[in-house]
């Protein structure tokens, strides 16, 4: 009979490590995407494998606030986010991004070895012995928050920017469910009040860019010097 609960926790953990991978290549094709509909969707995948493995982790771990949290992901970041951003998108008809400032395949190197340094880092942190399920999602979150950090930085489009933005929060938001099991609730629901809230400023923002400088390029901005 005591069996069962660890064979059961083997389980959760095999399910969270095979999502969380999941959800770090989705990172890396991001990486690697011009097209900024298929852009969106991807983001939209990875939040929605996010939200599975924080209500997996929420099962696992008896730990029911976070239930909460993967139910908000799913609204905020599946549905909610990629809706705004695509009728963005089709509003000003631009659909792909242009060339960034470090090149596709260099692009993909660097994030593969980026995510290699999120897994030295993790490795500090790694506890065999600890109960519970999602300690090894530590690697890929922190491995998000670096490609994420990087894609803003490479990309020129403001729109791409703020989706490399919200994919660093998610690395963020894994880093915090698989290290503490979630934040007390009503820090978790203020932080997604503010990601809604960003990200509908934002999308204001690239569209006033739009309309001023008749594109998304983010040097343009360069004009506004005095």
């Amino acid at each position: 009979m005591l069996m069962m609960p660890v064979l059961d926790l083997q389980f959760g953990e095999r399910i969270v490590t095979l999502m969380a991978a999941l959800v770090l290549v989705l990172q890396i094709a991001m990486v690697s995407q011009r097209w900024i509909v298929l852009h969106i969707r991807i983001f939209a995948v990875q939040s929605l494998f996010l939200a599975m493995i924080a209500a997996t982790i929420a099962w696992y771990n008896h730990a029911p606030h976070i239930y909460i949290a993967a139910v908000l992901t799913l609204i905020v970041k599946v549905i909610l986010v990629p809706i705004l951003f695509e009728r963005l998108v089709t509003r000003m008809e631009i659909h792909e991004e242009i060339e960034p400032i470090v090149n596709v395949p260099l692009s993909v190197l660097i994030a593969g070895g980026l995510t290699l340094v999120g897994y030295v880092v993790a490795e500090s942190f790694y506890r065999p012995d600890a109960p519970g399920v999602g300690h090894n999602a530590l690697a890929v979150a922190i491995s998000l928050f670096l490609i994420g950090f990087f894609t803003m930085i490479n990309r020129r489009k403001a729109l791409t920017q703020v989706l490399a933005l919200l994919s660093l929060e998610n690395g963020l938001f894994l880093a915090a469910i698989s290290l503490t099991y979630g934040m007390p609730l009503i820090v978790e629901l203020g932080i997604f009040f503010d990601v809604l809230v960003a990200a509908m400023v934002l999308g204001i923002l690239v569209y006033r860019i739009r309309e001023t400088f008749e594109s998304m390029d983010v040097s343009r901005l360069r004009r506004l010097r005095g």
